[in-house]
């Protein structure tokens, strides 16, 4: 997980007490990959219309591989 997913889910409230550390790993690992595809989507989107320059930004803003 990255700085960035992790002051997201932050700001999400999904830190806060009771929140991500009473899931299971399950929902733990649904949340990550659901953040996750969502980058991707959106990495996709920017080289879809030829803008692979952002894409590549996105990737590394949220230091995501795939």
């Amino acid at each position: 997980m990255t700085d960035k997913f992790d002051d997201l889910m932050y700001q999400a409230g999904l830190t806060a007490q009771g929140g991500w550390d009473q899931m299971d790993d399950y929902d733990r690992t649904a949340i990550l990959k659901f953040g996750e595809l969502i980058v991707f989507e959106c990495i996709k989107l920017a080289v879809f219309k030829g803008d692979s320059a952002t894409g590549k930004a996105i990737k590394k803003h949220f230091g995501v591989e795939q």
